[in-house]
């Protein structure tokens, strides 16, 4: 996967491109068979919802498959697809091996953080940034779950 401090590799999906970002953005890729995507997008929700970063879903499925799990998972924040038509192109740059892979850009480019699978303790440092408070004590949730 793209290291940290490395320039984010350039791309335009749908309506969506990194190219003059005004604030910080999330990537998040995923695909909607992955169980782990699956506990993981509803808390990326809740993270815009409670004030953190922009997140742009990946999604590696068709636009109605992705609607689905969207619906599904509650997930509102924007999605665009990384077709497998065009051999996952994105996804290809960015190395990744696994999904969901998070890829924190900042407004030059650069990237400064990225998670693959879900890690409670990185997704709460993550939201701490944003003085935000990821999970309640009501949540029942694994310290980590690979993807």
């Amino acid at each position: 996967m793209v290291a940290v401090g490395s320039k984010a590799p350039a791309f335009r999906l749908g309506t969506f491109s990194l190219e003059n970002l005004a604030a910080p953005v999330l990537l998040a890729f995923f695909k909607i068979s992955c169980p782990t995507c699956q506990l993981t997008f509803p808390f990326l929700q809740r993270l815009v919802d409670r004030g953190g970063p922009r997140i742009v879903g990946v999604s590696q499925d068709g636009a109605e498959s992705t609607a689905e799990f969207n619906s599904a998972f509650g997930v509102r924040f924007e999605t665009v697809e990384d077709p497998k038509s065009g051999r996952y192109a994105v996804s290809n740059l960015y190395g990744l091996e696994y999904v969901p892979a998070l890829v924190l850009v900042e407004t030059d480019g650069r990237i400064s953080w990225t998670n693959e699978g879900f890690g409670k303790a990185d997704l709460e440092a993550l939201a701490a940034r944003w003085g935000v408070t990821l999970f309640d004590s009501t949540d029942r949730v694994p310290v980590y779950k690979p993807g």
